[in-house]
């Protein structure tokens, strides 16, 4: 496998704001039929205001923050059924340390309901990944039907800023690889679940909530 580096800057790739990016993101997710797409986190949080399951796992409240996402479930499904009917799939790679962030483990209960709803996920260790980390982490990425890859950007609070759009078939080719790569050498999320997430108490209220 190559030696890692990170995408090119904005100057080189096509910088998108975060409302460009949700645009473009939303037209190029349905414009090719029969290949799949593909996400990558590295970060261990997030910022995620506004989304009522977040905000309940932020204010302490653990019960309601899972029953709120677990409502989101008929969106989820039915949004990898239109994937399945046009011969895609959503696969996402994971890399955590342990032990997890109180975010991860909110996160991974919703990757749970996800993972039941049609998506790919699995699971790595940071520490299996240090090898191509030399300068820093891995970046966030986003990679659609292998035409188009995101690095999404995220501001000092962890909220989303946009991200660097590349559609060079070289760079696109090479990080897909890469990322199934991840994939393929990890682990199912309901058995990282089972194993360490689930005997977990709730964390408590989030600090800034």
């Amino acid at each position: 496998m190559p030696a890692w580096s990170l995408l090119p800057p904005a100057a080189d790739g096509v910088r998108l704001d975060q409302p460009s990016y949700e645009r473009d993101f939303g037209e190029n997710l349905w414009a090719v039929e029969g290949a799949d797409c593909w996400k990558l986190e590295r970060m261990q949080e997030y910022s995620e205001v506004g989304f009522p399951s977040w905000e309940a796992f932020m204010a302490g409240e653990w019960s309601l923050a899972l029953r709120l996402y677990e409502e989101e479930r008929p969106a989820i499904a039915a949004f990898h059924e239109k994937l399945r009917r046009r011969g895609s799939r959503f696969y996402r790679v994971r890399v955590l340390a342990e032990p997890v962030t109180p975010y991860l483990q909110w996160e991974l209960h919703c990757l749970r309901v996800r993972a039941s709803c049609g998506e790919g996920i699995r699971v790595v260790h940071a520490s299996a990944i240090s090898a191509f980390e030399p300068s820093g982490p891995l970046p966030e990425l986003v990679l659609l039907r292998g035409r188009v890859l995101y690095q999404t950007l995220y501001d000092d609070r962890g909220e989303p800023n946009g991200a660097v759009r590349c559609a060079d078939p070289v760079v696109v080719s090479s990080y897909g690889a890469f990322t199934r790569g991840l994939y393929e050498a990890g682990e199912d999320v309901e058995s990282y679940f089972a194993r360490a997430i689930a005997h977990l108490p709730p964390p408590p209220r989030q600090a800034g909530s």
